[in-house]
């Protein structure tokens, strides 16, 4: 399918762990598309954006931090099938490191996407539920990076969730 015949949404992701084992997640609460979930702090990025600043906008507004991006550990996409009324779908996300270099944990924005931010433990992720793609994702590439040391980008191919 041609690029000009379905709709693109390109999202960045912050991975933000502390060295107490523990991964920044937020509480999504829901739209037309998607139901309330664990996500990570992350979120469109606006027209005339970079994934970096993207990143360092979402990360405050949905956790109340300041951070440094790094560079993109793991990229991901969906796709959904055109529906009544609804053009096919492409989701390509993004999900960079990031370290806290100030502010205070707390929602910034006002009657958003995001109730609020929490520190989870990597061992508690696969007990989450729900949770989108991206937190098991980032999830991974931390256990990864714990277990053996590597540090390494990732891209993980996308399937049509369309049913």
């Amino acid at each position: 399918m041609h690029f000009t015949e379905y709709v693109t949404r390109i999202a960045a992701y912050a991975l933000v762990t502390d060295d107490g084992g523990r991964i920044l997640l937020t509480w999504f609460n829901g739209s037309a598309f998607a139901q309330p979930c664990w996500t990570m702090p992350g979120g469109g990025v606006e027209f005339d954006e970079s994934i970096q600043d993207a990143v360092v906008r979402e990360v405050f507004e949905e956790t109340g931090f300041h951070v440094d991006v790094g560079g993109v550990v793991v990229t991901h996409h969906f796709t959904r099938a055109a529906t009544s009324g609804r053009r096919p779908f492409r989701s390509q996300q993004f999900i960079l490191d990031a370290t806290i270099t100030g502010g205070v944990l707390g929602t910034t924005e006002q009657g958003g996407s995001t109730d609020f931010a929490r520190w989870v433990a990597i061992a508690d992720i696969p007990r989450l539920d729900p949770k989108a793609d991206v937190v098991d994702l980032a999830a991974d590439v931390v256990r990864r990076t714990m277990n053996e040391g590597q540090n390494h980008s990732t891209s993980v191919e996308g399937e049509d969730s369309s049913g």
